[in-house]
């Protein structure tokens, strides 16, 4: 159960329902416990009015006694219908609060692990697979859930209904309860058993689960390359492959639990036999009634299937532990980029990179070694380098996906760790690599970046991003849905909806990682034409592997291997004759070619 402790401040959070289901829970076996004793009263009563009533053969006043005796049958038949109608109403009541707690922390538990997700670092998502992620907030919290709801209300159900049934044999016979309790150690030796396979095993099914999740998500957001290279039967064969895996083993835990309700059933049978036998002869020796052994064999018979769900209960919470051991393990991962104040403010633009060295930590791989250089408010510059040199790195440290390993990066004159990180991020207008649109409109992809954007801003900053015309032309305009990770756009449509989304944050610093990639070069015009106007006033880092000789930099620097290599302006580094000159001159070269 250690485990589970995770959820005692969603108990005490809900405690209130909790005290009233656990009140509800025993009014209900209350009425229930009433039941077997009225109907031992009628059955007494029967008893000892037989020969009394044989008495009356031939008689006018057997008739009469026929009468009274059924009248008074028929109060005790009608009693027991209200107890079962006033224990009915209660066990509603104790659902309404019970299993609804149980909805209520299992909202708050997934609201809880999304809220941690999206305070997780980058390379956290780079050590795990998003079908494992989808799996501990989906099928995880729903195993949860069972155990919050059913388990606990029938484990409360189980506790309640045992200490007032035992408590009334008690009170009849003590040496009866006893002998129809006997079977009830071998019971609990079998839970202690079998409950440890089940933990291990439900452990094991949750984990293939995670991995089906990851293979069925990672086919259909790669249909397009699984669909071009043929590859349909493979990964169908694959997921086959695997989702028998997950058969064997959750048919292999179905076994287990299928051993309880047997055993169950036969140790209660066993009980009612003895109740019977222990019984008749208690009769006999004029120790108990007739209507006494119809009350135990009740009694024994309303225990069946509280017994019966020790198995099941036990079940539910070895799942749940080994679920929410798989929740904790995510939960319990602090984010390596913390923000340490509460500062939102606007930023100058003064950037300063301080020997800045940084490795990834996973894979050790340095991106960046000892790389240096300084912005002062308003100026723009140019990273060039060829792929793999460290400018993606560089922007991801900008915008602090990362922390920096060695040196530091400053902003107006403070280290970028010390700055509140809400406030970073929302002051930077940064453009990926690699493009991400959410499968909603084009205008809400846009506006994703101000949500407070005005209608005439969005169409303003697609105009900016030289995206309007493509947007008119689509079957809704604006509103049309762009499909999952904008799979229904081009490549260069996806890219200039990721730059109007920058742009309308109103950013004091504008990062561009190679954003104009998949457009042509008329477009490309138009855009950096609308970029000169917007960026006139705002620090700006573009991340490009062409030269662009539309916009003014006031430095460009080239990076191979980590390494600041040439660093100065355009004229200072075509004189220097290397890899800037060679990269523009191959440029022209091919602009000749086009035209």
């Amino acid at each position: 159960m250690k485990d589970l402790r995770f959820l005692n401040k969603y108990f005490f959070q809900y405690r209130r329902l909790l005290i009233w289901g656990t009140i509800f829970v025993a009014a209900s076996n209350y009425f229930r416990v009433l039941q077997p004793q009225v109907i031992r009263d009628a059955l007494d009563l029967v008893v000892d009015n037989i020969h009394l009533y044989r008495q009356f053969d031939g008689s006018p006043l057997q008739a009469d006694f026929f009468r009274e005796l059924g009248g008074v049958l028929l109060f005790f038949g009608a009693l027991v219908l209200f107890l079962a109608l006033v224990m009915g109403l209660f066990m509603y009541f104790m659902r309404q609060t019970i299993v609804v707690m149980s909805r209520l922390i299992e909202y708050d538990l997934r609201k809880e692990i999304f809220g941690h997700y999206e305070k997780l670092h980058l390379a956290f998502y780079k050590r795990n697979n998003t079908g494992d992620l989808m799996s501990r907030i989906t099928e995880d919290v729903s195993k949860v859930r069972t155990y919050l709801g059913p388990a606990v209300l029938y484990g409360i159900n189980l506790v309640t209904l045992f200490v007032l049934v035992i408590y009334a044999m008690f009170s009849v016979s003590w040496e009866l309860t006893l002998y129809c309790l006997a079977p009830l150690p071998l019971l609990s030796v079998s839970i202690y058993y079998v409950s440890d396979l089940i933990n291990k095993r439900s452990t094991v099914i949750q984990r293939q689960l995670a991995h089906l999740n990851s293979v069925a998500q990672e086919v259909y957001s790669g249909i397009r390359v699984v669909k071009s290279y043929v590859q349909e039967r493979f990964m169908g064969k694959y997921f086959a492959e695997q989702s028998e895996v997950y058969k064997e083993k959750a048919l292999q835990l179905a076994k287990v639990d299928a051993m309880f309700f047997p055993i169950m059933l036969l140790l209660i049978g066993a009980s009612t036999i003895i109740t019977v036998y222990i019984g008749g002869l208690q009769v006999i020796n004029g120790k108990i009634t007739t209507g006494n052994i119809a009350e135990f064999v009740i009694y024994v018979n309303m225990l069946t299937w509280p017994v019966t769900s020790i198995g099941w209960i036990a079940s539910i919470v070895q799942q749940a532990a080994a679920s929410q051991r798989r929740i904790n393990e995510f939960l319990e991962t602090q984010p390596a980029i913390q923000s340490p104040v509460t500062d939102p403010h606007p930023f100058q633009g003064n950037v300063v990179f301080d020997n800045v060295t940084f490795v990834y930590p996973d894979t050790g791989i340095r991106a960046l070694d000892k790389v240096s250089f300084s912005l002062r408010p308003g100026q723009k510059m140019a990273v060039i380098g060829r792929t793999g040199s460290g400018k993606t790195s560089l922007a991801d440290l900008m915008v602090r996906m990362y922390d920096v390993t060695e040196g530091s990066i400053r902003l107006d004159e403070k280290d970028i760790r010390e700055l509140d990180l809400a406030n970073l991020r929302q002051r930077i207008g940064y453009v990926p690599q690699d493009v991400f649109l959410f499968s909603d409109s084009v205008a809400n992809n846009i506006a994703f970046g101000n949500s407070n954007a005005t209608w005439s801003e969005i169409q303003k900053f697609a105009r900016h991003a030289a995206v309007y015309e493509d947007i008119v032309e689509l079957s809704e305009g604006f509103e049309t849905l762009v499909g999952e990770r904008g799979v229904t756009l081009s490549g260069g449509q996806k890219q200039r909806l990721s730059i109007a989304r920058a742009l309308i944050k109103h950013p004091d610093i504008v990062i561009l990682d190679d954003c104009l990639s998949a457009v042509d070069t008329n477009t490309e015009k138009k855009i950096l034409g609308y970029l000169e106007e917007e960026l006139a006033d705002k620090t700006a880092i573009i991340i490009t592997h062409r030269i662009y000789s539309l916009l003014q930099f006031d430095k460009i620097i080239v990076l191979e291997h980590g390494h600041i290599v040439e660093e100065g302006t355009h004229e200072e580094l075509l004189q220097r004759g290397g890899y800037y000159a060679d990269l523009f001159e191959r440029q022209r070269s091919e602009d000749e070619v086009d035209v």
